[in-house]
């Protein structure tokens, strides 16, 4: 069930009423869990057969290792929730890509390998509620939570349905007390949750769909067109992977804020960003989080005990390359993680070694030069530069495809247009971009321009009437096609 699609408004809608309606907190946390079954059963009942698994398994080894003193049997227990969670992950996600690697690693060599690999389908979302599930038993693990004694309340953390497919990928510190309080009902809540709802599907269905058809044109045959048109594909492909993400999280966190919930916010306007260390604090910041938590940290102290002053350039790169590999079994998602770790490294490096330098953009009276003044908007288009890159290796389907588009971003022969039915023209595909980024900058100074020019009541009718404008564009271009689904599903 897509949240771009007629069925989940209804099945939403439905849930909304019968939830707001029952006033006994119990009666509430089962109704979201049927609903949150019946959602994500939809795509297949047999995921849930996995996705129940998962819940009492994690249920389980967090009772067990909240029950026991003896450190032995809590990492026994510890590990049996790690290894098991990411047993499956693994045996899903990339079972078949490193069989087919080692049978082409044994053809290298010599060997006549022939190798038949199952179709596993991936279960929807099982990146994201692993890593949910298995954050949960570590924070038991290491005392910072207690146990969780009632099985349907963790459970219902573990699926609930607005963040199970594709995040945020919550905390139990932060989702579970909320599970256990009682929800007030609230209309200003319920009323940000809508609009934020209808601007994360405006995200989804306007721009990032229509995108969509001319990125999948050009990329599909590099080849074809000139560097001009590569450039503009790079950049609608940057603008359509944020767009399609940061909707469904938007479309998340509003159909959870409706509920009485708040989710965690997972895009905080990262292509504003002007460091790489910035940019991956504002792109997909749960999953950043996540790795920095139970990843990041343990691996730069543990790698400051053996010594050595390169550990936490080695810890940013392990984690980097780790993350890259979550997206996907693909060497070019390896080598997205990888570029982005080695970005970062350099660049922690180097802003360590000219942190005492003189300040160049400073005037003799300590006024801010005409350099100074550039310097904040040139940081911003320099890292957009460098998430294009990676974004290029983010989308090539292998490394010669990745080559060929970057080496053909140099060249100027090839078409210099996209000529396709269903591809819009360049110039409303600018005019979505450019008024996304005005929009964004808008907010992101909102309380400046309020007080110059508006009073907050004009300002709250001002945004009821963009809601209603956005709801209406959506609404228009979803009739003329079907409901894509979300790009962060494959994960």
């Amino acid at each position: 069930m897509l949240f771009n699609s007629p069925s989940f408004i209804f099945f939403f809608a439905a849930v909304f009423c019968l939830y707001w309606t029952i006033r006994r907190r119990v009666v509430q946390n089962t109704l979201l869990l049927a609903a949150s079954y019946i959602f994500y059963g939809t795509w297949s009942w047999k995921f849930l057969l996995l996705l129940g698994f998962s819940t009492l398994l994690d249920y389980t080894c967090g009772r067990l290792v909240a029950a026991t003193e003896d450190p032995r049997r809590r990492r026994v227990l510890l590990a049996a929730s790690v290894v098991t969670n990411l047993g499956f992950l693994g045996a899903f996600k990339y079972f078949g890509f490193f069989v087919t690697e080692a049978a082409e690693l044994l053809r290298l060599l010599g060997f006549d390998a022939h190798v038949r690999t199952l179709e596993i389908v991936l279960p929807v979302g099982i990146s994201f509620y692993t890593f949910q599930s298995l954050s949960y038993v570590v924070d038991v693990y290491r005392r910072k939570l207690a146990a969780e004694r009632n099985i349907l309340t963790y459970a219902l953390y573990v699926s609930f349905f607005p963040q199970l497919v594709a995040g945020p990928i919550e905390r139990a510190t932060h989702m579970l007390p909320q599970f256990k309080s009682d929800r007030i009902w609230s209309s200003t809540a319920v009323e940000s949750g809508l609009q934020l709802m209808i601007w994360g599907l405006f995200k989804k269905i306007v721009i990032a769909d229509n995108l969509a058809p001319y990125v999948n044109a050009v990329y599909g045959n590099p080849g074809q067109f000139s560097g001009r048109v590569l450039a503009t594909a790079t950049v609608f492909f940057a603008v359509q992977i944020y767009c399609d993400f940061s909707g469904y999280s938007d479309t998340a966190r509003g159909t959870a804020r409706a509920l009485g919930f708040d989710v965690i916010r997972n895009f905080d306007l990262p292509y504003f960003s002007r460091t790489p260390v910035e940019f991956w604090r504002r792109w997909h910041i749960s999953l950043s989080q996540w790795f920095q938590d139970y990843l990041y940290f343990p691996l730069a102290m543990r790698y400051m005990r053996r010594g050595g002053w390169a550990s936490k350039y080695r810890a940013h790169i392990v984690s980097m390359t780790l993350i890259g590999l979550w997206h996907g079994a693909s060497w070019t998602f390896v080598l997205f993680g990888l570029y982005w770790g080695l970005v970062i490294a350099v660049y922690i490096y180097f802003s360590e070694r000219g942190s005492g330098a003189m300040d160049r953009t400073s005037g003799a009276n300590g006024e801010t030069s005409w350099l100074g003044w550039l310097q904040a908007p040139l940081a911003v288009v320099a890292m957009f530069v460098v998430a294009c890159v990676g974004w290029i290796l983010f989308r090539a389907k292998t490394i010669d495809h990745f080559w060929m588009i970057l080496t053909g971003l140099f060249s100027s022969a090839g078409d210099w247009r996209v000529l396709r039915l269903d591809v819009l023209g360049e110039p409303t595909l600018w005019a979505l971009v450019l008024g996304l980024w005005a929009a964004e900058l808008l907010y992101k100074r909102r309380a400046q321009v309020v007080s110059l020019v508006l009073d907050r009541a004009y300002s709250r009718l001002l945004a009821r009437c963009a809601m209603l404008t956005a709801i209406v564009f959506s609404y228009v271009v979803a009739l003329q096609g079907r409901a894509l689904p979300f790009i962060y599903f494959q994960f």
